[in-house]
This record gives C-alpha cells, structure tokens and sequence, in this order.
C-alpha cells in the first residue's frame, strides 16, 4: 500500500517525537479513519502506554479492536476508557463508550 502525504506526515511525526501519546494518537486516528484496523492498533497501544488516562486514545483503541474482530479487547478497552471518562467527570464520553459497548 502507498503511503499518503498526509499519512508520511503523521509517521514522520511519531518518529520525530516517539514519547509523546498524541502523535501515536494521532497517527492510530488516522489509520482507523482509513479503517486499517490492525494497523492502528500498534500506534494507539503506544499511546495508551504512554499516558494511561487517555480516554479519547482508549475509545480509539477499542475502535480498532473492534473494526479488527476483536471483540474482547475492544470491550476491556472501552471498560477501561469509561472508567477513566467517568473519573475524569466526562458522563457525556461515558455514555457514548456505553454505546459502543451494546453494539460490540
């Protein structure tokens, strides 16, 4: 598959900063948006690694298990986001994770 500019634009970013959760997160968004789900696992499990109350970077990451078939880890993924959205106080995320759920 060719690599777009906007997507060689996001890659070179996660190389030029590799610690920081929004560049994987970015890139991860990207790839789901193109639903390439495997392949935005790797960068949205980095992201979550590197900040682990991400919540919008855990429901991503439960997108793309999900889009990938794999639904028990699409479920423990937005388990863990709702639980982050609700401790952060974010009821409107929490309800639309809830969503996500009931359609897994």
């Amino acid at each position: 598959m060719t690599m777009d500019a906007e997507e060689a634009g996001y890659r070179k970013k996660v190389a030029d900063f590799p610690g920081s959760p929004l560049t994987q997160f970015a890139l991860g968004r990207y790839l789901l948006g193109k639903a390439r789900f495997e392949e935005a696992i790797g960068p949205l499990e980095e992201a979550n690694r590197l900040q682990a109350d991400y919540a919008a970077a855990m429901v991503a990451l439960g997108d793309a298990y999900a889009g990938a078939q794999r639904t028990d880890e699409a479920r423990a993924a937005y388990l863990r986001a709702r639980e982050v959205a609700v401790a952060q106080g974010h009821p409107s995320l929490a309800d639309e994770i809830d969503d996500r759920l009931a359609n897994l």
